[in-house]
């Protein structure tokens, strides 16, 4: 006679428990899916006609050179049974290991298992070969314009990316590893995190990337003093409390981009650009961009420049009371900037004392990454929806952007979360990434057609605000940050539009990292490098070859271009006047308001 002990005991009500669980789980999964969102297909994928012109290609390349598919798929066939004899024998030496693999490193078969273990190591090994094959089979396409072959390349590596052994339970050592070591909890909990997005989300898969319980908009993050001064339908105005008894007379205007939030430059104080800023001893502004819904329909570019850029402009120079200011535009806003600095030439308005442009795009001609979704087939979907919302959801950027690097923002957060069962963490950089924006439908549908699919600034002329203008329109001294490994505004493209600037005055400088990374780089993390070179004739390639590389964050050398034309030094200015009687301290409302369902 036998009797349970209490560990079997304990490990079956587990058991029991957890199959009650995913009932309840399965259950609410059903019912999310049954009021899922419509999504247009347009927005989903690229048209069918770009696979149509790849198949075509694809088949006459069969029919005019077929030694060369031959030598491709002979090539590839011996790779994979050259591997399958490895492994074969491997394992009839009686030993239970992997074949010695040389492969390339990649974080994606991090865990151990992924080199020791015969049958796991033989997957991953396998499923390289197979990325290689396709990544060779389109490489080798030939008769495709070109914009068609880079978006055949990008979806085809999407595809491949998405079928990584590590994205399936049944192929994944780690993640099979933990549901046994935790009697399948991990594996409850991962559905549940699977349910709680597709719940929050309308029955779209966005993973959570970081815990949304750890952040709070005013609490931990954007908590750098300061008041709003001013407000209109479009953007409050922040100023900043001083921390300097005196300060640079020339105040500093930040425009952010309205694709997201003002607050990824202002953190935490460890990493706020604002507090630096402000610490150095500049009267700093910051414009925090209303979240648009239906109600935003008809506003449009010129709204933004002059109910905007304009209107913030003339406010700060009123509270301030100097005639001219320094601004600052980051992505969409930076070029936004570059418009509003033509109208003004057109003008005669000499406001602006200098400019500064982070990751900003002007020269449309080369995309980048993200050119792959500017084509019509997406764009047209775009102008479809916004038509009948009136305003571009945040959850098309986001997902768009993500997209670009799926890889980490995708794949290996809905492993950990998902399969893992592990919570996102606290990351305050990927909280901001999650608090997305909306887009106005005529604002987005201009700034689409007119300057990144027409490219109309750059050649012919953009019409705003009752003006024309040009590129070579912006003349006052700017000095342009662009980021060496940025999936959204190429750094590449970015300094060929500083190149065809009108302005006599210019310093380029390459930061390390990405579109976010390089930019929120403080001098205290001692990380990221940039790369400076004086000479802007130069192709972006010989420029970067010629190019000083210097340790650590670009703030500094920024810091010593801006002060010199930043004016004398003054008594430190509290925030606001008798004509701007602070309205909310900092961060304000528009932040945190969530725009009409």
């Amino acid at each position: 006679m036998t009797t349970e002990s209490s560990e079997d005991v304990t490990a079956l009500t587990r058991l029991e428990r957890n199959i009650a669980r995913i009932e309840e789980l399965s259950q609410r999964l059903v019912n999310t899916f049954s009021g899922k969102r419509s999504v247009p297909p347009s927005l989903q994928a690229p048209s069918q006609d770009l696979y149509m012109k790849a198949a075509a290609a694809y088949m006459t390349e069969m029919m005019t050179n077929p030694a060369k598919i031959i030598e491709h798929q002979v090539g590839y066939w011996g790779k994979t049974l050259k591997h399958y004899a490895e492994a074969q024998q491997a394992l009839a030496s009686g030993q239970l290991k992997a074949p010695e693999d040389a492969g390339p490193s990649d974080r994606r078969f991090s865990d151990e298992l992924w080199e020791s273990h015969p049958f796991y190591n033989f997957i991953k090994q396998q499923y390289l070969l197979n990325s290689e094959a396709v990544d060779t089979a389109v490489q080798n396409i030939e008769g495709l314009e070109p914009r068609d072959k880079r978006r055949l390349e990008y979806f085809s590596r999407q595809i491949v990316d998405m079928f990584s052994p590590a994205n399936f339970l049944g192929t994944n050592p780690e993640a099979l590893a933990r549901a046994v070591e935790t009697d399948g909890e991990s594996l409850v909990k991962g559905l549940e995190n699977l349910v709680a997005d597709l719940e929050r989300n309308d029955g779209e898969l966005v993973v959570t990337l970081a815990d949304r319980d750890a952040f709070k908009v005013g609490e931990n993050l954007a908590t750098t003093p300061g008041e709003v001064v001013y407000r209109n339908h479009l953007f409050e105005l922040i100023q900043y409390a001083p921390t300097t008894e005196e300060v640079m007379e020339i105040p500093l205007v930040i425009y952010p981009p309205w694709i997201n939030k003002f607050y990824i430059l202002d953190l935490k104080e460890k990493n706020s650009l604002i507090k630096w800023l402000v610490d150095q001893g500049y009267t700093v502004f910051v414009v925090s961009w209303v979240n648009p819904d239906a109600g935003y329909r008809d506003i449009s570019m010129t709204d933004y420049v002059e109910d905007g850029f304009l209107a913030a402009m003339r406010e700060v120079k009123a509270i301030c009371g100097t005639k001219k200011i320094n601004a600052v535009g980051y992505c969409i806003a930076g070029t936004t900037l570059s418009l509003t600095l033509g109208v003004m030439k057109k003008r005669g308005d000499t406001s602006v004392n200098s400019a500064t442009f982070f990751t900003t795009l002007t020269d449309f001609s080369d995309q980048g990454e993200v050119g792959v979704f500017l084509d019509d087939d997406f764009v047209d979907g775009i102008e479809k929806e916004v038509e009948e919302e009136g305003y571009l959801d945040s959850f098309y950027m986001s997902r768009t952007f993500s997209f670009l690097r799926s890889n980490d923002l995708i794949y290996r957060p809905a492993v950990k979360t998902y399969m893992m069962g592990e919570a996102p963490p606290a990351f305050d950089l990927l909280y901001w990434n999650g608090d997305g924006t909306n887009l106005p439908a005529t604002m987005a549908v201009e700034y689409l057609r007119g300057l990144c699919q027409q490219d109309r600034f750059a050649t012919t002329g953009f019409e705003v605000a009752g003006e024309t203008v040009q590129i070579g329109d912006v003349t006052v001294p700017i000095c342009a940050v662009a980021c060496e490994s940025d999936h959204i505004a190429a750094w590449k493209s970015s300094y060929r539009g500083v190149g065809r600037m009108g302005s006599k005055d210019k310093t380029f400088i390459l930061s390390e990292s990405g579109h976010i990374a390089g930019i929120i780089n403080p001098p205290s993390k001692k990380k990221y490098g940039h790369y400076i070179h004086d000479d802007l004739s130069l192709p972006p390639e010989e420029w970067r070859e010629v190019a000083e590389r210097h340790d650590g964050s670009w703030w500094p050398r920024w810091d010593d271009w801006l002060r010199p034309r930043s004016g004398k030094t003054v008594p430190a200015r509290e925030p606001g006047d008798a004509e701007h009687e602070p309205i909310a301290p900092a961060p304000g409302t528009y932040v945190i308001a969530k725009p009409a369902a």
